[in-house]
């Protein structure tokens, strides 16, 4: 999982060199400096081609109103997975641009998922309720989908969000809160290769 390839769109370009030009030393994820509990990350983004991407990720969890979902079950789809906790600043500002790029792809095969490896269910629905999202989270207390997404997703590097390709690959990931730009931009490049 070492291939870099650029994003095609032109729009997605610029707003990353936007959101890079405000990068930490060293583009690394780093404390905020608050008591709230995160690591922030930076917004930067990498992408994988199809030949250098891992193996499909495996990960069967229960949302927070008690179904079960296997991402298996959505190979064929494009996935955007992002994982957040209710008291995250970052996750709060992003939530609206991540319902709205629901509410434009969900019509295109593209599926969302949320994973929460820190809230009890009353924290998260509230959370939920309050930015109207629209999508299913998965309760993850056991962080299972964090280890699912190993060497992807670090535990205290909230929000992270990454984009599997229609078998279940990970061909995207965004480290902090996303540029809804750069997102689409890598949504519609994962959505234009062959299934």
């Amino acid at each position: 999982m070492t291939g870099r390839r650029p994003v095609r769109s032109g729009l997605a370009a610029v707003a990353a060199a936007v959101v890079l030009a405000g990068c930490a030393p060293g583009g690394t994820a780093q404390d905020s400096g608050t008591d709230s509990g995160y690591v922030a990350g930076d917004g930067s983004f990498a992408t994988w081609d199809t030949a250098g991407r891992a193996a499909p990720v495996d990960l069967v969890g229960t949302t927070y109103a008690g179904d079960q979902i296997d991402l298996a079950d959505w190979r064929g789809d494009v996935v955007v997975v992002n994982f957040w906790y209710a008291a995250c600043p970052p996750c709060r500002a992003e939530a609206p641009d991540l319902r709205a790029i629901y509410e434009d792809y969900s019509d295109a095969g593209v599926r969302m998922l949320g994973v929460n490896p820190r809230d009890d269910t009353g924290t998260a629905q509230a959370f939920e309720r309050t930015f109207e999202v629209p999508y299913a989270s998965l309760y993850d207390e056991s962080a299972r989908g964090v280890a699912a997404f190993e060497g992807l997703v670090p535990l205290q590097a909230m929000p992270t969000t990454v984009v599997l390709d229609r078998e279940g690959r990970p061909a995207a990931r965004i480290m902090g809160r996303i540029d809804p730009t750069v997102l689409r931009g890598l949504i519609d490049d994962t959505l234009a290769e062959d299934a």
